[in-house]
């Protein structure tokens, strides 16, 4: 297996774990999941590689979620890449109200600090502040209503550009092997990534392309 690229795995990678919420103002958000918990097994070519968790708390249309994130990849025995991620998300009223997430890639850190304005979001980044849209969100993922307003990078905050379509019911696997059927929602564009949701509305699993080839998953536990 080749050693992937530490320079460019992150981008992709944060989206595809970044992973990963949003709604737009009146969409509403998506159910929080049964026990207000979410967790996923990463795979990268078919290999585990890290967890991903999530955490719903509060109202259910102003939850604060929290996200924590961890992979590591090796060439054999070495590990060539590490990464961490912490999120934490407010809503209010059905609407996205701030985040904050801290991600180390390799190293490499950096911070995201996002919250609505009367004017919009402010997004304030290491590289500097981001005007965006006032119906603009974070993606993470678990909140399709967030699909068809503008998204931003979770990790970096940058403004993407994103198109997401909706398909039909497929049937995807689990962490422990089993089947599950979901809808799929395919986001193009900036990103290559499938997410699908069961039948609640609850994200899961993803599938998604890694600049250096590779293919990530993310398998929910049960």
């Amino acid at each position: 297996m080749q050693s992937p690229d530490p320079a460019r795995l992150p981008r992709r990678a944060l989206l595809a774990a970044g992973l990963l919420t949003a709604a737009g103002a009146g969409r509403g958000l998506a159910a929080a999941p049964a026990g207000g918990r979410l967790a996923f097994v990463v795979l990268r070519n078919g290999a585990v590689v890290g967890e991903h968790h999530m955490t719903f708390s509060g109202e259910a249309s102003s939850p604060r979620v929290t996200t924590e994130v961890e992979m590591v990849i090796k060439l054999g025995p070495v590990p060539v890449f590490r990464y961490r991620h912490a999120a934490e998300e407010r809503w209010i009223a059905g609407r996205f109200a701030s985040l904050q997430t801290r991600t180390d890639a390799n190293g490499k850190s950096r911070s995201v600090s996002a919250r609505r304005t009367d004017a919009g979001v402010v997004i304030d980044t290491s590289a500097g502040r981001i005007a965006a849209p006032p119906d603009a969100a974070p993606l993470t993922h678990w909140n399709t209503a967030s699909f068809g307003e503008p998204l931003f990078n979770p990790q970096e905050g940058k403004l993407l550009k994103i198109a997401a379509r909706r398909g039909g019911l497929e049937t995807v696997r689990t962490a422990d092997g089993a089947s599950l059927r979901a809808t799929r929602w395919s986001l193009r564009g900036e990103a290559e990534i499938d997410n699908w949701y069961d039948a609640s509305g609850a994200w899961a699993a993803l599938r998604g392309k890694l600049p250096d080839g590779s293919t990530m998953e993310y398998r929910r536990k049960v």
